[in-house]
């Protein structure tokens, strides 16, 4: 119990730090104030992060089971296949007829792998042939599937006729058929991926298609390189220039553009194999073009480089989407974000109509 009194000559018997005082002792004016505000600042650091989980610590999407082999193996050689025939086409009509017959041998055998590829995943090679009973412009699978039913024999006749010199007017509309469709073959495996579900993939939609058109011509300049003749060349070089300098522009802007669900691109495989694909491409784009040139062997090299520069761009994709969808924030996160956005007021200053940021769903609501 305190002993201090008031008296005439002031306030007596007080013993400083023993005295209850207002406010949790807190002095009145700035200096409580100050005290407070950093009392509040110490318990805000004492509140954990949040961690985004679901039910039972499952996924909130349910995982794609693809195997990396067949699927991403499958868009690769697919892009590689379609850029090809359309390079291939160039070729012929501007008079380079070994870049050509070469373009035209590597994309039969890409293609070929693909489909091989394809119905590995699908389990029996009926399935791919019942995907044929329908044609439904909305779906980029059965768009996808009357495609390489329409390239692949294209795309055989051509190289059919380019090995053994038989039927040559054929064999040049073969060649222009499948360079006409190779741009389609290239891209809609991107289109397909957008079109799910799965947040690295769906968030960065507008850009995948860009992405994987960009990859595929990277693949077909380097194969170019790789198996054509040196003196036919130049435009090959000019197009992996073009083409690497397109991707790399692609994939950051998609990277970007898919926000929270484009953190997997930039951690663990898939950021590993992202780097090696950027590394890879630059180096054989200067190769090319320092000594594609003058050198057969510099040619093939740096044309290996672009083609596996390509190809972990496309296991890099593949991965990151899996990786998405199985970590519940990368479907959680961006669906907040969305929700907050509708829930602003006409005027725009960010509040709801209850003047906060609108409700916010918790990880139930995505599933």
């Amino acid at each position: 119990m305190s002993e201090a009194r008031v008296t005439r000559e002031g306030l007596e018997g007080v013993h400083p730090g023993r005295e209850a005082r207002f406010g949790n002792g807190l002095d009145n004016g700035l200096d409580g104030e100050a005290a407070l505000a950093g009392r509040r600042q110490r318990e805000r650091r004492m509140v954990p992060q949040a961690e985004f989980t679901s039910y039972y610590g499952r996924p909130v999407l349910k995982v794609p089971a693809w195997e990396a082999r067949d699927i991403a193996g499958y868009m690769f050689l697919g892009g590689l296949a379609g850029a090809g025939s359309t390079l291939a086409a160039a070729a012929q009509l501007t008079g380079r007829p070994g870049t050509a017959r070469a373009l035209k041998l590597s994309s039969l055998g890409a293609i070929s792998l693909s489909t091989v590829a394809l119905v590995h995943d699908l389990g029996r090679p009926a399935r791919f042939l019942n995907m044929l009973r329908v044609a439904k412009p909305t779906s980029p699978m059965s768009v996808g599937s009357w495609l390489l039913a329409g390239y692949g024999p294209a795309a055989g006749l051509a190289a059919a006729s380019a090995a053994t010199g038989l039927l040559p007017r054929l064999g040049t509309t073969a060649t222009l058929a499948a360079g006409g469709l190779g741009p389609a073959i290239a891209t809609y495996t991107g289109v397909l991926l957008a079109d799910t579900a799965v947040p690295a993939w769906h968030e960065g939609h507008r850009e995948l298609p860009y992405v994987f058109a960009a990859s595929a011509a990277t693949a077909a300049a380097g194969m170019a390189l790789l198996a054509g003749p040196r003196g036919e060349n130049g435009p090959a070089r000019r197009v992996a220039a073009l083409a690497t300098g397109a991707e790399l522009l692609a994939l950051r802007s998609m990277v970007i553009s898919a926000g929270h669900a484009g953190e997997p691109y930039r951690t663990g495989r898939p950021g590993r194999l992202l780097t090696t694909a950027r590394r890879l491409a630059v180096l054989g784009t200067a190769g090319a073009a320092l000594f594609g040139g003058r050198s057969r062997a510099a040619a093939a090299l740096s044309g290996a480089a672009l083609v596996a520069a390509s190809a972990a761009t496309r296991f890099a994709i593949f991965h990151a989407g899996i990786a998405s969808a199985r970590d519940p924030k990368y479907t959680v996160l961006p669906q907040r974000l969305r929700l907050r956005a509708t829930s602003v007021r006409p005027g725009g200053d960010g509040a709801g109509a209850d003047g906060g940021a609108g409700p916010v769903p918790g990880p139930e609501a995505a599933g």
